[in-house]
């Protein structure tokens, strides 16, 4: 039932379908996965995240191709043209990212499981909630995405803030999809704002604290004043699927759970 052949342009996808038992319907993967990582090993990376090998999906000869957000409009409008089937998922928050593992698992006939490994994850929130709901004060976080420019979390980011114990410091710019919309014009609105925690995944480099530390006017910032600026890698945290739910909100609960153990 469903699709047999399978090109996965981003990581969520692959995680998902390795994560319901449906690997074998995979031909193609990013070059950016890491989850599952034997993925890596089994199967031919044909894409970056804004390009991609069209001839070599092409040979591969999918019958469904899986992306995300308009930033892959192009490739997937060049894949269309050559006659293949797209969907490309459009998800910012942790209700998309658990309607986005449903949907999934429904197109290929996996409903059921599908729908067992959403609730799982459902459970897990539950239980970080309830653990941040026993903490007697909750810390103010920034999340940084990317250093020049500064830009604030999305909106799944912000939201497992919240579910960690933490109150992002950025909510409105949270709400926005595109990555261009929450550049920091000004960062010294970071200072007045006066996060406990900062928290940093520069996708697809390292954070560097030091760096953030020694920005002009951010020795004020009790995060900084405090040694409170923490890396979360990008893979766990950046890609809208269970990584995120799992291994990113872990970390995140980690770091408020322990801020909150200093501050009773």
């Amino acid at each position: 039932m469903g699709p047999q052949r399978i090109v996965c342009l981003t990581e969520e996808p692959t995680e998902t379908l390795y994560l319901l038992g449906e690997q074998h319907r995979i031909v193609g993967i990013s070059g950016f996965t890491v989850r599952p990582a034997i993925a890596r090993k089994e199967k031919p990376k044909v894409s970056a995240f804004t390009s991609a090998k069209i001839g070599e999906i092409l040979k591969l000869q999918p019958d469904f191709v899986v992306g995300f957000s308009d930033i892959q409009a192009e490739i997937a409008s060049e894949l269309i043209k050559h006659g293949i089937e797209v969907w490309i998922s459009n998800h910012r928050s942790v209700a998309g990212i658990l309607d986005y593992i449903r949907r999934l698992g429904a197109l290929v006939g996996s409903g059921d499981r599908a729908d067992a490994l959403a609730g799982e994850y459902e459970r897990r929130i539950a239980e970080v909630q309830a653990r941040a709901a026993a903490m007697p004060r909750r810390p103010r976080v920034y999340f940084e995405e990317w250093d020049t420019p500064p830009i604030t979390g999305i909106r799944w980011v912000s939201e497992l803030v919240g579910i960690a114990g933490g109150d992002d410091v950025f909510p409105e710019r949270a709400a926005m999809p595109l990555a261009r919309d929450r550049i920091l014009a000004d960062p010294l609105e970071v200072v007045r704002r006066a996060p406990d925690l900062i928290l940093g995944s520069w996708c697809g480099k390292k954070f560097r604290p030091e760096q953030v530390a020694a920005r002009e006017g951010w020795d004020a910032i009790p995060a900084v004043r405090d040694g409170e600026l923490h890396e979360i890698k990008s893979p766990i945290i950046l890609q809208p699927g269970p990584a995120a739910l799992t291994a990113g909100l872990d970390a995140l609960s980690a770091i408020v759970q322990a801020w909150s153990a200093k501050h009773r």
